[in-house]
């Protein structure tokens, strides 16, 4: 084929075209520059493609870039999660963990997925929320827009559970197999169990509802660790909390509770449903497990007496003979049992074919721990474990308990640890200006807890503390359920299991150290995850005291700026010889823009 000839000025006239084209790029591309580099739009642009990575999870180097920025100061603010997650549990997340097994409820206990799979975002209150209702009205009513669920009003507010009344909701005090109230219920326990005059301290109530029967045993001065599975009945355990009554969420399943052996003075189920006898026993072992000698079990409802459930309640029964527990009373649907002082009657020959657990297990492990078909050994428990020898409450505050010893030097580190935390919390109060003592704060968590020394310090104050020992640190929990404080296991390198907005005050002494393998300097998670955590569960309004060495709260300054604290940093007490900082940090009260109109 020929080629087309075109004329001269034709051709000339193209490349003029062509040549204007290549110029006004050059220009474009120039002026383009002149613009990121020298002008608020690159820093604009910079920042907003930061903030997309903030809610991707596809690539886990993005995430990892963008926790590098919020580490050094560059990124100025965490995005936040989109309005539907304000309740947001990452580990009891229906969502991801409806698809797993029904086998022994494995489906609700802790499902954590991986800090890859985790958005990077800050939980937004609903919109509507409110400062909560202060202590100790709060017992009685809370905001309704605070968890506007009404859920359980509709169900249960016929048996007193709570009902929704204008802007509040209302808690007469009542619950499934107590609907006229848990003080005439407490009332009728007190005739079998001493419910007064300090015996009895520590009580974990199964399946607890919206947690009256504790919030009114406090009256009694025993503290109730109360916990419920995330279920259908929506937010029992935000309710409690919200009402400021210590509680968790936690499912009895396939695991052992995240508590060490012989913790509780009294463990109490109503209606709870837990299948006691089934799997062998397997679950009343565990309660047996965490009852210390001495101590009370109470069953309200199935299967006590209950109609078509007779062989399940011969088979209770059975079980807690074989265990030689004592029958001290049914009444009505309701029976009491006291456990024995020792384990002198086992081995016995039973139905269930119960043994005890051979003389080097540990007990009190129980992280991630599956559950046992054997009875924890009480033989090495000392008097100060046994209900009814135990020294009365509050006198086992400042007492070193026996489990002390595991620790070297136990007895004298724990006299040294209470009185530091005497003298840092004087510290705190008088010169950090913070709001112990006050209603202003209720509901607080010590995330490094060790002895407990923080919270047996405030024990003046209306507050109660949820004391957090780390599976990797020293096995400390059982000193601090002795002095009848209470208290869970957690790794913080995953989310905690509560709702969001829960904590007024969030202690922790050594942040990194949480986070670091033990004896070395690597890394096993970062502070940016668990700050970002602790904002989840932090009400707003809320406070967080850090305490860390000047290098590490450097870096929490820069990464609390980064999660919307306004944050201070604070000289030490003038007593201490430790090269610590102590940063104050106090979540700020945003919205999500469309919760602002």
């Amino acid at each position: 084929m020929g080629h087309l000839n075109l004329p001269s000025s034709k051709r000339n006239a193209r490349q003029y075209r062509l040549l204007d084209l290549v110029t006004a790029t050059f220009f474009g591309i120039v002026i383009i520059f002149f613009l990121l580099v020298f002008t608020h739009l690159g820093d604009s642009l910079a920042a907003s493609g930061r903030q997309a990575l903030l809610l991707s999870t596809a690539d886990p180097w993005q995430r990892q870039r963008l926790v590098a920025l919020v580490e050094t100061g560059k990124q100025q603010a965490i995005e936040a999660c989109s309005a539907e997650e304000v309740d947001h549990m990452p580990c009891e997340d229906p969502r991801r963990n409806s698809q797993l097994s029904r086998e022994m409820n494995f489906y609700r206990e802790r499902q954590c997925p991986s800090p890859a799979e985790t958005p990077l975002c800050l939980i937004p209150p609903p919109e509507g929320y409110r400062v909560s209702v202060r202590w100790p009205e709060s017992l009685h009513k809370i905001w309704h827009s605070n968890m506007p669920h009404n859920k359980i009003a509709d169900r249960k507010g016929h048996q007193g559970w709570m009902k929704e009344e204008g802007m509040y909701f209302i808690f007469p005090g009542g619950g499934t197999m107590f609907p006229d109230g848990a003080e005439q219920y407490i009332d009728k326990l007190s005739q079998y169990i001493p419910l007064t005059g300090g015996v009895l301290r520590t009580a974990l109530d199964m399946g607890c509802g919206v947690a009256s029967f504790g919030g009114y045993l406090l009256n009694q001065g025993i503290l109730t660790f109360s916990f419920a599975p995330r279920d259908s009945h929506k937010s029992q355990i935000q309710f409690a909390l919200e009402r400021g009554i210590p509680a968790m969420v936690a499912m009895l399943g396939t695991r052992r509770l995240p508590f060490p052996a012989f913790s509780f003075d009294l463990v109490h189920c109503s209606r709870c449903l837990v299948p006691f006898t089934a799997y062998n026993a397997t679950y009343f072992i565990e309660v047996d497990r965490l009852l210390r000698p001495g101590g009370y079990l109470v069953i309200s409802g199935p299967p006590v007496l209950w109609a078509k459930l007779d062989k399940e309640w011969a088979d209770l029964q059975a079980v807690a003979r074989a265990l030689c527990y004592e029958l001290k009373a049914v009444d009505g649907n309701t029976a009491i049992w006291k456990k024995p002082a020792g384990d002198s009657c086992l081995p016995n020959q039973n139905e269930f074919g119960l043994e005890l657990c051979d003389e080097l297990d540990d007990s009190s492990y129980a992280w991630y721990f599956k559950l046992k078909k054997c009875l924890s050994r009480t033989s090495s428990v000392k008097d100060d474990q046994v209900v009814g020898m135990i020294p009365k409450w509050p006198e086992t505050l400042k007492k070193a308990p026996s489990r002390a010893t595991l620790v070297k030097n136990g007895i004298d580190v724990f006299e040294a640890d209470t009185r530091r935390w005497a003298r840092r919390v004087a510290y705190y109060k008088k010169s950090l200006n913070l709001k112990l003592g006050t209603a202003a704060i209720r509901n607080v968590m010590d995330m490094n807890a060790f002895f407990g020394g923080f919270a047996a310090a405030l024990n003046s104050d209306p507050v109660w503390v949820m004391n957090v020992v780390p599976p990797r640190k020293p096995s400390t929990l059982g000193v601090i359920y002795d002095r009848g404080l209470i208290g869970v296991y957690h790794d913080w390198c995953e989310p905690f299991s509560t709702y969001p907005r829960t904590y007024d005050l969030i202690h922790v002494t050594g942040i990194e150290s949480l986070i670091k393998v033990p004896g070395s300097s690597k890394s096993r998670c970062n502070l940016v995850d668990l700050m970002v955590e602790m904002d989840r569960i932090l009400r707003p309004e809320g406070t967080v005291v850090i305490r860390d060495s000047p290098e590490v709260i450097e870096k929490i300054g820069r990464i609390a700026h980064a999660v919307r604290w306004t944050a201070t940093i604070h000289e030490k007490e003038p007593e201490s010889h430790a090269r610590e900082k102590i940063l104050v940090g106090t979540k700020n009260f945003w919205k999500l823009p469309s919760a602002s109109h």
